[in-house]
């Protein structure tokens, strides 16, 4: 079963004159439980496929269906329980004046969920952080925590399907590996889906179990990650980035 099935994805920005192509008959599966990577240089298209997903890119054709039920221009409530997207810029996408606690509490309150300062502290301790930093500020935190912050806010209505927007690109070397390590064990002991964009290949070789590059908005090949880290890509694209990646 697929988790994710994207058709013939088309998606622009603008009209008439103005407008832009950011994403052209793009077509990919996301097996339950796989986590899938989308590569390419900087716009390329990955993160406006993710952003077509949940709705924040309104303009699109195509088809996109989440456990087989089809989505339409409009998502439901149920949608947002099912699939959560976290953000390249951790600090950006909390608010500077909402603590630690009313981030994810209010993100509980809007899903329903009962007993919420016990799950507060549940997703503190599954992201690595713990009560302490419950009642803190963004400001108060640093990059990897504010991130750690951002996946437990996700990962708050108990979600299927994780979107991953460039997670560790904002932050020091020295933390990313502690993040995707994070979500590597996050994955595993909740039987999550993937979908992760990035350009730094070495990521998705570590997190993704295929690929698909991206050129000019158009995906070009997909690659299983064997092949990835054999170097043995077919399309001149494909060698070329992977080529740049040494």
């Amino acid at each position: 079963m697929n988790m994710l099935e994207i058709r013939d994805l088309n998606v622009w920005f603008g009209r008439n004159r103005d407008r832009v192509d950011a994403v052209k008959g793009a077509t990919f599966d996301v097996g339950l439980g796989e986590s899938f990577g989308l590569v390419g240089e900087s716009g390329s298209g990955k993160s406006t496929i993710l952003r077509a997903i949940t709705g924040l890119a309104p303009n699109w054709s195509g088809a996109i269906s989440v456990e087989g039920q089809a989505i339409g221009k409009k998502r439901p409530k149920a949608f947002f329980k099912t699939v959560q997207m976290v953000f390249q810029d951790p600090y950006a996408s909390l608010h500077p004046r909402h603590s630690v606690d009313q981030v994810l509490g209010e993100t509980l309150h809007l899903h329903g969920f009962k007993d919420i300062d016990g799950r507060v502290v549940k997703l503190l301790d599954d992201v690595g952080l713990g009560q302490k930093f419950r009642f803190r500020y963004p400001h108060q935190l640093s990059g990897g925590q504010r991130q750690r912050v951002a996946i437990a806010r996700a990962l708050a209505p108990e979600p299927s399907l994780l979107l991953l927007d460039e997670p560790t690109s904002a932050l020091d070397v020295s933390v990313q590996a502690e993040i995707l390590n994070l979500l590597a064990d996050l994955r595993a002991d909740r039987d999550l889906t993937y979908l992760m964009v990035s350009h730094d290949l070495s990521v998705v070789g570590h997190m993704c179990d295929r690929l698909a590059v991206m050129k000019d908005g158009e995906i070009v090949e997909i690659l299983g990650v064997d092949a990835l880290r054999a170097m043995k890509a077919v399309q001149p694209y494909s060698q070329q980035l992977l080529a740049a990646s040494l």
